[in-house]
């Protein structure tokens, strides 16, 4: 009867030491989309290429269609941690596009070379409608950044929820790509 005493202490100290963290301490309440990163491994947009499309582009107003960005990391090990930022601009007239309020990011550490992508969805609005911005530019900031590159928007009018400045669009968090 005695092993068993021996037997529950080691259960026991097995358990304490699978419930400690090895991460270190932790500030935050784990809802951070990291938009304000400044870690200073962060991907740079001086160091990534981004790939627009090829797009699955809504052909009608009404119709969803979704504008996949690969980026790849051409500089040293970088981190992504959080959504991209994305605007959408018709003009002098911009809409932000919302995160996907399903997605949860993950801090993602790239090589040299490594890839991750992200998706925007939107609807496509009608020619002259007052509540579908005419866009015409899309511009992408990477997690932490002030400032983005622009892209040219192809894919029609974006359809606004209550107006053009509220487009119908999302976007995903960062996902690793590539092998």
């Amino acid at each position: 009867m005695r092993a068993f005493p021996i037997t529950v202490t080691a259960l026991a100290a097995a358990l304490l030491l699978t419930a400690c963290d090895s991460g270190g301490s932790s500030s935050g309440s784990g809802n951070d989309t990291g938009s304000k990163n400044t870690d200073s491994t962060a991907c740079r947009a001086g160091e990534v290429a981004l790939q627009v499309g090829p797009a699955n582009a809504a052909p009608a107003a009404g119709d969803t269609g979704n504008v996949p960005v690969t980026l790849t990391n051409k500089g040293s090990q970088c981190t992504l941690d959080g959504f991209p930022g994305l605007t959408l601009s018709a003009g002098s007239s911009t809409a932000t596009v919302p995160t996907d309020q399903a997605g949860q990011p993950q801090k993602l550490t790239l090589a040299k070379g490594d890839t991750a992508s992200f998706t925007l969805t939107y609807v496509r609005g009608g020619n002259g409608d007052a509540k579908s911005l005419a866009a015409t530019s899309l511009k992408i900031a990477l997690p932490g950044a002030a400032d983005g590159n622009s892209y040219p928007w192809s894919y029609g009018p974006v359809q606004g929820k209550k107006d053009a400045e509220h487009p119908d669009a999302s976007v995903t968090a960062f996902q690793q790509a590539g092998d």
